[in-house]
């Protein structure tokens, strides 16, 4: 969860590692104070948290985050040891920053840029957290807060830090049940379960815009082909769709019957041809077909390119 700086200084790869850092902080501000606060929503992290104080208390976001990074970093480090690389320590002030200028009544301020919308707002709020959290997961470091308690736990615990990251997440969303409403009392008849649920659907959307900045939006497709026919289908393979693969010999567990398994990786596209190809070659073949949101090697993303990116 958190990394260390790698890239020579003043380097391209420097330069882009922080590029990511700047412009994923500013989104990330920019997601919280015009479209998560304004509606009351606590999507997990000190953010959530802050924004639960400031619908409660009137504390600014900035004020109470600030009182609770500085000593999560500190506890974290004291605990975990020094974990914490410079683009986390970076990243950490540079949200807190601008967050700060951001919720300043003549810069902005607390109101929502979507005013009675709240589902399209949360689906926005979802892809700008997305954006913003997958350009920092990108340049190698991490937005600190919450994910500080969750490492903490884990070092204690047996469960699974992506287990706790969740636990974690989703007990601060349920602060927002605590939001005040009209009446300002707190019931279980006065609950508003929207915040909550809005909260979720926000974390679900920034889930997955993550994965699509971190992998990309283009999927591949590992193949795995038994048939009795497999010189076919490699014939296919090679001059058809010019790609390569892997060829094994095996034997069938049920009849004991010789048979040959292909491996092979192809893009979407691709993926279709060679099955429309396998269909006609030989109807029974088991072909298992699985995704890969990252191919390193020859005919993909060289390994160099992706290793100095990171």
């Amino acid at each position: 969860m958190a990394f260390v700086t790698k890239e020579k200084f003043l380097s391209k790869d420097w330069f882009t590692a922080y590029f990511y850092i700047l412009v994923g902080s500013l989104l990330f501000a920019v997601g919280d104070v015009l479209f998560v606060n304004p509606y009351k929503l606590a999507p997990g992290g000190v953010y959530g948290i802050a924004n639960f104080f400031y619908h409660t208390t009137g504390w600014n976001i900035s004020t109470s985050v600030l009182f609770m990074e500085i000593p999560l970093l500190i506890i974290g480090t004291i605990i975990l040891g020094p974990r914490f690389g410079v683009k986390t320590l970076v990243s950490t002030f540079a949200i807190l920053a601008f967050v700060y200028v951001l919720e300043m009544p003549s810069v902005w301020g607390h109101d929502a840029f979507l005013p009675n919308e709240p589902i399209l707002n949360t689906i926005i709020s979802g892809i700008i957290y997305g954006l913003a959290i997958g350009l920092i997961f990108k340049s190698r470091a991490t937005s600190g807060g919450s994910d500080i308690i969750s490492m903490i736990l884990n070092k204690y615990t047996r469960i699974s830090l992506g287990k706790l990251v969740m636990i974690v997440d989703g007990s601060i969303t349920l602060l927002t049940i605590f939001m005040p409403n009209e009446s300002n009392e707190f019931s279980l008849r006065t609950i508003d379960w929207t915040l909550p649920i809005y909260s979720w659907v926000v974390i679900f959307i920034e889930g997955k815009i993550i994965d699509m900045v971190i992998d990309g939006m283009k999927v591949n497709k590992t193949l795995f082909i038994i048939s009795e026919k497999g010189d076919e289908i490699q014939e296919q393979l090679l001059n058809g769709i010019k790609r390569g693969g892997t060829m094994f010999s095996g034997t069938g567990m049920y009849e004991g019957v010789p048979r040959q398994m292909i491996y092979t990786t192809v893009t979407r596209r691709e993926s279709q041809i060679l099955l429309s190809h396998i269909s006609k070659i030989d109807p029974k073949a088991f072909v298992n077909v699985m995704d890969s949101s990252q191919v390193l090697g020859e005919g993909f993303k060289s390994i160099d390119s992706d290793a100095n990116s990171h």
